[in-house]
């Protein structure tokens, strides 16, 4: 049955009526043929805004620190990756040298004495092929020095600061020459020098002579004793490794003989008496290295003597550390009283006793005091002497009879009086401190004059030979090309003739004042940085590791801080 048609036009309207939006009354009225809009509230927009921003810019943020932290991490692995390369690449290059060459016997004999500072700076940058280099030295092996202090506490093994001559050597591109010798004397007319075995294994020949055109002598200095009684028969010194290694041994030696049964108090405190003679670097570090030995290591397993042990300081000057400034001098002795370290300033040795010191001490208004200090180890850091074979040379020259401290050079470390002899180091007086500074500094500048002098020579002769060609020449057009030839060889002569004096760039000074501090006294730009404390010590140990002559020297001493550290240090006797 078909609908009316007024039911379903009155259907369709209620349908569309149902479907339009109802709009509140505040709104504009619609017209029917205006399309439909609805309106949005502004904070349903401000809402949706806030959504956006936090859907869009949040994982941008998160994504950039996820970059930032993903390249950094790219950034050290690579750097990681590099530094072992390099590192794999120099122990390969150490462990298999090249084939050397043997320079012509015509060319001249350049003999070094020593296997010091210098004379192994000297052999670092000499082009070998220039010369017949011979090296002669009891020692062979070069010693880092500034840490040897640290080897008679245990805190760096000895063999970790030496570096074999032998391997110095056999990486120069031309054969070098080494006789493990005692230099016992040189003929300065004869052009000689005289040389013993000293070794316990000898062999048919123990003593020998060696010419030379050219000569360095850099054999350093010995122990100054100032002719104090029994300063060498009662004292240890500290300049070589049997003199570290003794130390080490005495000490343990005072702390197993102070625990002994039935020993008296007073010998405990004796025993137990550590004195160190000397306020300079060697002095301060070495009794600053003591301290930390103590308060790390021997209180911990030997706490009986915590009581009795002490270490002293003895300076015959009004202060310690002479080179550094006034600021980081009274920073020192501050840290020594915190550490229980006593400085006894103008305090004179007079006598070294087998088991006291003399001493003489000056007081504050001027007047002296006499007074006798036991001690259990003495450990004498002072000043240098001269060598008796620099002695003897010295008396051969005479323009070296105004001499005391050693050989006289001029600015270009010729020794005065002698055109063929050179001296580097602590055997040498060329106004400068005695340190490993400025011998290195010393070795570096013969080398290059050395250098200089080589191809100085070979110009010339080259020079020489285009001359006369040039002579003999008839082609014009021949002749101008050498003639030019000559001018570019001119040219070349009058550069490599610039060498001036030596000059010392002093690069500052440092020492270590026990528990983890040290003082610094640093040459920046045009003045001085003097600093001292922690990061100071961590500047120190840096300083020192970039000093070290090789890769292999600077791994071995990273591993014994590491060790000792970790473990602490030995307290064996051996």
């Amino acid at each position: 049955m078909r609908r009316p048609l007024w039911m379903a036009s009155k259907k369709a309207s209620a349908i569309a009526t149902s479907a339009r939006p109802i709009y509140t009354s505040s709104q504009r009225p619609i017209n029917s043929c205006t399309p439909f809009r609805p309106t949005i509230l502004k904070s349903n927009l401000q809402q949706s805004s806030r959504r956006s921003y936090a859907d869009n810019v949040a994982p941008v943020a998160k994504r950039r620190g996820r970059g930032f932290f993903r390249w950094t991490w790219r950034l050290t692995y690579l750097s990681a990756i590099g530094g072992l390369a390099y590192l794999s690449y120099t122990i390969y290059a150490i462990r298999t040298p090249r084939d050397q060459f043997e320079p012509h016997p015509s060319k001249k004999t350049l003999v070094i004495l020593g296997t010091g500072w210098g004379s192994v700076s000297l052999l670092k940058k000499l082009d070998t092929e220039n010369y017949n280099v011979i090296v002669v030295s009891p020692r062979n092996f070069f010693l880092f020095t500034p840490l040897l202090p640290s080897c008679t506490t245990g805190t760096i093994e000895h063999r970790s600061i030496m570096e074999p001559v032998r391997s110095i050597l056999r990486h120069k591109k031309a054969t070098v020459k080494y006789y493990e010798a005692d230099a016992t004397k040189i003929d300065y007319e004869k052009k000689v020098v005289y040389i013993n075995d000293d070794s316990d294994i000898k062999g048919e020949t123990s003593s020998t002579e060696v010419p030379f055109d050219m000569l360095v002598v850099g054999v350093g200095a010995e122990n100054a004793t100032f002719g104090i009684q029994g300063v060498k028969e009662n004292s240890c010194f500290l300049k070589e490794v049997g003199d570290a290694q003794k130390i080490r041994k005495r000490i343990m030696d005072c702390v197993e003989s102070a625990g002994f049964k039935g020993q008296s108090p007073e010998e405990r405190k004796r025993l137990l008496h550590m004195v160190v003679v000397g306020g300079g670097p060697t002095g301060i570090e070495f009794a600053g290295e003591l301290q930390d030995f103590f308060e790390e290591d021997l209180r911990k397993w030997v706490p009986e003597i915590t009581k009795d042990f002490h270490v002293t300081l003895v300076e015959a000057m009004d202060k310690v550390l002479p080179m550094f400034s006034k600021q980081l001098i009274d920073y020192t002795e501050k840290t020594f009283k915190e550490e229980s370290i006593t400085i006894r300033t103008n305090t004179q040795v007079k006598k070294v006793n087998e088991k006291t010191i003399e001493a003489e001490w000056k007081k504050a208004d001027g007047t002296k005091e006499k007074e006798s200090i036991p001690y259990g180890l003495l450990v004498w850091a002072t000043g240098n002497a001269v060598r008796p074979v620099v002695k003897d040379l010295m008396n051969q020259i005479p323009a070296q009879k105004d001499s005391r401290r050693g050989l006289a050079v001029n600015e270009y470390l010729v020794v005065n009086g002698a055109e063929n002899i050179w001296a580097v180091g602590d055997c040498a007086i060329a106004n400068y401190a005695p340190t490993a500074q400025v011998a290195s500094q010393e070795g570096a500048f013969l080398a290059r004059m050395f250098n200089s002098l080589a191809k100085t020579e070979t110009i010339n002769t080259e020079l020489a030979t285009l001359s006369d060609k040039q002579s003999r020449e008839l082609d014009k057009d021949k002749r101008t090309v050498i003639l030019g030839e000559i001018k570019a060889l001119q040219k070349s002569l009058r550069r490599v003739k610039q060498i001036g004096p030596f000059e010392y760039s002093h690069q500052g000074s440092l020492a270590y004042i026990g528990s983890e501090r040290a003082v610094a006294d640093v040459s920046w730009l045009s003045g001085n940085f003097a600093s001292g404390g922690t990061l100071t010590y961590l500047f120190w140990k840096s300083a020192y590791l970039n000093m070290c002559f090789s890769s292999r020297n600077r791994v071995l001493v990273i591993l014994d801080w590491t060790k000792a550290k970790l473990f602490g240090r030995d307290v064996s006797r051996e």
